[in-house]
């Protein structure tokens, strides 16, 4: 069994000015990340205009916990108006560096477009 859970995210808004919506989800979101039970590492990476995340959990079902819940579930719901993303999950050993985590979601991630 792996030691951790990790996610690896990226979204590209869909427009500039959704930029403002975007930061009023994101903040509470990563600050949820940071304090749920179970949480080891939340980070965020913006590279050629694209916002990424990489969260670290003890477990899949801590990362479940916080998935649905609280501003991560409002995030959610307002994803498919402002943006399209790609997501990632997977058992690890280690704690992927970025490049490593970024190469996971490029070769294994699930991309979510938001309808026209």
């Amino acid at each position: 069994m792996a030691r951790y859970h990790v996610s690896v995210t990226s979204l590209r808004l869909k427009n500039w000015f959704h930029v403002f919506l975007f930061w009023r989800h994101a903040m509470p979101s990563y600050n949820q990340a940071r304090d749920a039970d179970g949480n080891v590492l939340t980070d965020v990476l913006k590279r050629n205009g694209v916002h990424h995340t990489l969260t670290v959990w003890a477990s899949e079902t801590a990362m479940k916990r916080f998935l649905y819940r609280g501003a991560h579930r409002k995030a959610i719901k307002t994803f498919p108006k402002i943006a399209t993303g790609t997501t990632w999950s997977y058992a690890s050993d280690e704690i992927p560096s970025w490049p490593d985590a970024l190469a996971q979601l490029e070769t294994n991630g699930k991309t979510y477009a938001a309808p026209k």
